[in-house]
């Protein structure tokens, strides 16, 4: 079958290299795509928000199947318009998808189905917002409503912390996104990435990981898109896993179909685990970025498998093949990152580099400019092993970081670290 597959970052990277591997797939085509992509698929420019023009390039390009990798295609009704073409596609509606652009409808959708999740507020207002940051006190979190590119929350420890997040977010920092704001409890424990499959009836967890959200070793400095991620996560026991589908998940898809949207695609859920129990922290519509690299590394060809039962409404019958290893990823990011950052400094070595079941480095934030890889993001390489243990994983990984040749680039170096 001829696959498109929309986006042009380690996420689609990742989702590309386990589709090519599938036998099913006869011709695969990733717009935008990036340097590393354009090595193992076709690539194509094309405006991936734009419904009718994705409709358009797959009747010119007989495509057969579309994945829709990023968020913001789905908030703009990509999946609408490609399922009212007549073609088969992966990722939820916009209806669906407002389950990541508005935190305020998750909240909405929580408290219809008694999914456990913090206390909130929402404001529409700045003074209002800032009065009840005074009356409720420190911590809490800052949230902008809509899609702000994994940057609109900011952890209010104190309450000048949590003032001056308002001010931010109402002030433009994350443009439309900020228009309402979200206060939420600031929940303790560990969290964790639980990755679920819906086809609108039944659901398939697909795996667990954890992703690294803030700049530096330790968690320490400010939060970025992820500076690396694991799978599987410890902390996301069996028992835990079981609790959260059955009172998070599950209850979510129902409702979900209850209100005439139902939920086709794959579901992040962020959970915030303690005492045994999980919490929704958030939902995303899509695979999460830089932990999709892992899944991918362990799933391989199946997981086109997976996706086009998910698309086919065929869920019911599928089954996640596992095997007993591990996987970790090292996000390397242009220096300056999640700040400001220089574009187009080169990336050398990575010619040299194992490309197997067990060593790939997914591109982020690149492209070829006259036989040479230059970074164009601020999150630039995905560097990813997997292995028996994740020790072995990490080392492999660290290995592999090590052999590039970037002076404009920069990781952490404990990815991993809280299993470990």
């Amino acid at each position: 079958m001829n696959i498109l597959i929309l986006g042009g970052g380690g996420r689609e990277h990742a989702l590309a290299w386990a589709v090519k591997q599938n036998p099913k797939t006869d011709r695969l085509i990733v717009a935008p795509g990036n340097a590393g992509i354009a090595l193992l698929a076709e690539t194509a420019d094309l405006d991936v928000l734009d419904g009718a023009a994705v409709v358009a390039f797959c009747a010119e390009q007989a495509v057969d199947f579309v994945i829709i990798g990023p968020e913001a295609p789905l908030a703009a009704g990509v999946a609408d318009a490609t399922r009212a073409a007549g073609i088969l596609t992966f990722g939820p509606s916009a209806a669906a998808a407002r389950l990541e652009a508005s935190k305020a409808f998750t909240k909405e959708i929580c408290d219809a189905c008694n999914a456990p999740t913090a206390g909130y507020a929402r404001f529409t207002d700045a003074a209002a917002a800032r009065a009840y940051v005074l009356e409720k006190g420190a911590p809490l979190v800052i949230k902008a409503d809509g899609l702000a590119a994994g940057k609109g929350v900011i952890m209010g420890m104190t309450e000048a912390e949590a003032l001056a997040g308002i001010d931010e977010i109402f002030g433009g920092a994350f443009g439309a996104a900020g228009a309402e704001v979200v206060i939420e409890e600031f929940m303790t424990g560990e969290e964790a990435s639980f990755f679920i499959l819906s086809d609108g009836v039944s659901a398939l967890p697909i795996g667990t990981a954890q992703d690294h959200k803030r700049v530096g070793d330790g968690d320490t400095g400010p939060n970025t898109g992820g500076m690396g991620a694991y799978s599987p996560a410890p902390v996301l026991t069996g028992a835990i896993e079981a609790q959260a589908m059955d009172e998070i998940v599950l209850p979510t898809i129902a409702e979900m179909a209850r209100r005439g949207t139902p939920y086709q695609g794959v579901l992040y859920a962020g959970l915030m685990i303690e005492n045994g129990r999980s919490r929704l922290v958030e939902y995303n519509c899509r695979f999460g970025d830089p932990e999709c690299q892992v899944l991918m590394m362990r799933l391989g060809a199946q997981a086109l498998d997976l996706l086009l039962a998910c698309a086919e409404g065929r869920l019911a019958d599928a089954r996640v093949n596992w095997a007993e290893d591990h996987a970790l990823t090292v996000v390397m990011a242009a220096q300056g990152y999640p700040g400001s950052y220089q574009k187009g400094s080169v990336i050398k070595g990575l010619d040299k580099l194992p490309e197997d079941s067990r060593h790939m480095v997914f591109h982020a934030g690149t492209a070829a400019r006259e036989g040479a890889v230059v970074a164009t993001g601020g999150r630039v390489l995905n560097v990813t092993a997997r292995a028996e243990s994740l020790t072995a994983a990490q080392e492999s990984a660290y290995a592999m970081v090590d052999a590039i040749d970037w002076p404009g680039g920069f990781c952490r170096r404990d990815i991993g670290w809280r299993a470990l």
